[in-house]
């Protein structure tokens, strides 16, 4: 549809992305419910007796997110039946502009506000309306008013919302930055390791305790590992080659969900992603971090859009 309309649509699709996309953590979800953001949106602004709308942007905002939210139930219902652990779909972007493909609204939600995969994890374990208060308030830095105004609710339920989510996160996730020169380096010993099978480098990297969640959903091999595990029989498990049992393997470092991460390939195809995870204790000698968590999307459905 030209003309108007669509210029204000297309005006706020990134920011519409980024917020779906961390209420659903999937792209092909987000890319249908944008759609149907799109739907209601020409629809109100192409009827011949729709009042003028004084505020596209909030308006569409609000769309978007009760679509997310309408959404939700038959997303878990699919999630239910999923083959092993879930992994929100990786969003990628090289680490340098050399490389870079064409920009796209997946693309600028990383620049902008795209959570990580570590903390998109955690968000599954909170309730819709939770999840969506966190998203708007913490990542996009709604105000408990405006956020009422989206969900239509009181801003007392919006800031009681916000209140568990926030304890909830903590709880499983206390905040922590790690050095982005830091992450690269830690994640290049990694994948060293990795490529060499090298047990002791392992051991070194690792924190006492690691979780690994792999996510084939039913296409790829998977780690049958749940909870955090003895370091010992992680490294063990990474060094006879859990995630390189493929000919013509190579890797490409980018970024994931914002992150310096590393995309494995066969032929020149990527099958597995991997993001780390890291401890807040840094060494004072070394500087480095213990390695926590790896996650491992292999799933192929979740690699359509990495490069």
């Amino acid at each position: 549809m030209p003309g108007e309309p669509t210029e204000i649509f297309t005006e706020h699709c990134e920011l519409l992305f980024s917020i779906v996309y961390n209420m659903l953590g999937t792209v092909a979800d987000t890319e249908d419910v944008l759609q149907e953001a799109w739907i209601a949106w020409a629809r109100r602004t192409t009827a011949p007796d729709a009042a003028p709308i004084d505020n596209p942007r909030a308006y569409l905002v609000r769309v978007a997110v009760r679509e997310a939210l309408a959404a939700q139930q038959t997303i878990h219902r699919r999630r239910e039946t999923y083959q092993g652990p879930w992994l929100p779909e990786p969003l990628i972007q090289p680490l340098t502009g050399a490389e870079a493909a064409p920009p796209d609204a997946a693309e600028t939600a990383i620049q902008n506000e795209s959570l990580s995969i570590a903390l998109l994890v955690v968000l599954e374990t909170l309730t819709p309306l939770e999840r969506a208060v966190f998203v708007l308030g913490e990542a996009f830095g709604y105000p408990s008013t405006e956020i009422a105004q989206i969900l239509d609710r009181t801003p007392a339920a919006v800031r009681q919302l916000a209140h568990r989510a926030r304890e909830h996160v903590q709880a499983r996730r206390p905040r922590f930055q790690t050095d982005p020169h830091l992450r690269r380096e830690i994640t290049e010993r990694f994948l060293a390791a990795l490529l060499g099978g090298d047990l002791e480098a392992f051991m070194r990297l690792l924190a006492p305790e690691v979780t690994i969640w792999t996510d084939g959903g039913g296409q790829a091999r998977a780690a049958g590992l749940r909870g955090p595990q003895p370091r010992e029989r992680i490294a063990q498990m990474l060094a006879v080659g859990a995630f390189r049992p493929r000919p013509g393997l190579g890797f490409r470092y980018r970024l994931v969900n914002g992150d310096p991460a590393v995309v494995l390939l066969s032929e020149g195809a990527p099958f597995a992603v991997l993001v780390l995870d890291f401890s807040p204790d840094v060494d004072e000698v070394t500087g480095a971090c213990a390695v926590t968590g790896v996650y491992a999307v292999t799933n192929p459905d979740k690699l359509t859009h990495v490069y």
